[in-house]
């Protein structure tokens, strides 16, 4: 019989989810430090743009290979002890990863495969993380829970960890690694100490894995809330990534719109992870006041239209406010999707719907990417901004045809609920 943490009782988040609210703040430091770290080693060991650009894919590939199967594992195991074995294995690696650079042994190859396998484990992780907290939390609490995760991340990620990893790389990448494994290691300390129970979904099965996947697929495919929110948010991803992947032209050099400089340009990045942490912490506040799809279709619309000041207003201010308040505004619609979709989907299928979603919706961002560079290339940078807003726009339009026409209807879970401890 699955467990359910003690933190379900009352309307409070509860210890069960501070555990885990914890293993992810600590977890994403070290996402901060190992993401800031990986390039800049990188230029230690090679001079090849497309190499270190290797070191993004390498990152992206497992959600495309193994985001269906994630998703299956997530939903047959316990999530909690899934979220555990990956990070214990994500410390293993980046332990590997400090020997191989205080021994003078790291190598691109070695680099690259380091972070293909911390890719895996960001796979299992991730997916394990979002499939559990409707566990942790009552449902009404779901975009409170879901805000602070998202802050705790953004904090970790761009406030902590990559200036961390800036002071580490001074006295060497072997000291990152460390540091970074340390952390990955303390992130499954704590999840595995504080988070108490058993976590599986469903009692165990005998279905074939593929019928699983299809089952999980089939959902996405004919649920009338679910397919919209996910089709959105794979082109919303699309558009986003052309738009950022050439973005740095645009705002980096003496030619370029912007004119900034190298070193102010990270300020902009910081003000898009500002945004985020209000965000976070306004989402709950936002969507009771004026409705869950009101604020979330809003959100995601103001979004995409902000994104206009760079090209129509190319100045640095201008641009730092117009960045926070996408960052604002991104993160309340994200908060607000993810929530909804834990409400809808059963307990029992949240691990493979979360799969096939991400691997729609993340696998359609390295194609954005490749479109961005290839219309800035064509027809210039205006072009391309402009035509991932129109994009990021349309999806906004899908959700708001496609959502006030049917009846949102948590989804009835009778098993999940006879789980409590």
């Amino acid at each position: 019989m699955a467990g359910r943490a003690s933190g379900r009782r009352g309307a409070g988040l509860g210890s069960g989810f501070r555990a885990q609210l914890a293993s992810t703040g600590l977890a994403n430091l070290a996402d901060g430090v190992f993401g800031t770290l990986a390039p800049l080693a990188a230029l230690t060991l090679t001079s090849s743009p497309a190499q270190v650009s290797l070191l993004t894919a390498a990152g992206w590939v497992p959600w495309l290979v193994l985001g269906l199967a994630a998703g299956v594992v997530i939903d047959r195991t316990d999530r909690r002890r899934v979220q555990v074995l990956a990070l214990g294995v994500r410390a293993a690696v980046l332990a590997a990863a400090a020997v191989l650079s205080l021994t003078g042994r790291l190598s691109m190859p070695a680099l690259l495969a380091i972070a293909l396998i911390y890719g895996v484990t960001e796979v299992f992780a991730d997916l394990g993380a979002t499939a559990i907290v409707p566990d942790l939390v009552p449902a009404d609490r779901l975009p409170a829970a879901n805000g602070r995760l998202l802050g705790v991340q953004q904090v970790a990620n761009t406030f902590l960890g990559s200036p961390l990893a800036g002071a580490l790389i001074v006295v060497g990448a072997g000291a990152g690694f460390g540091t970074s494994a340390a952390l990955a290691a303390l992130a499954a300390l704590t999840l595995a100490v504080g988070l108490r129970g058993r976590f599986r979904p469903t009692p165990r099965t005998t279905s074939h894995p593929l019928a699983e996947v299809r089952e999980g697929l089939a959902f996405v495919v004919r649920h009338p809330v679910i397919r919209p929110l996910v089709i959105a948010a794979g082109l919303i991803n699309l558009a986003n990534t052309g738009y950022f992947a050439v973005f740095v032209l645009w705002a980096v050099g003496p030619d370029s719109a912007m004119g900034l400089t190298p070193a102010l340009f990270p300020l902009l990045t910081l003000g898009l992870a500002v945004g985020a942490v209000a965000g976070s912490l306004l989402t709950d506040r936002l969507q009771r006041r004026f409705g869950e799809l009101r604020t979330m279709i809003a959100a995601l619309t103001a979004g995409e239209l902000l994104m206009l000041v760079p090209v129509l207003w190319p100045n640095g201010w201008a641009v730092a406010v117009a960045f926070a308040l996408v960052g604002l505004t991104g993160t309340t619609g994200n908060v607000l999707t993810q929530s909804l979709r834990q409400r809808l989907v059963p307990r029992g299928l949240l691990g493979r719907v979360g799969g096939a979603g991400r691997t729609l919706s993340y696998g359609l961002m390295p194609i954005g990417a490749v479109l961005g560079g290839l219309i800035a290339e064509r027809f210039g940078l205006a072009t391309t901004f402009y035509a991932a807003v129109v994009v990021g726009l349309a999806a906004c339009g899908l959700l708001a045809l496609a959502l006030p026409n049917v009846v949102i209807q948590p989804a009835d879970a009778p098993a999940a609920e006879s789980a409590t401890v």
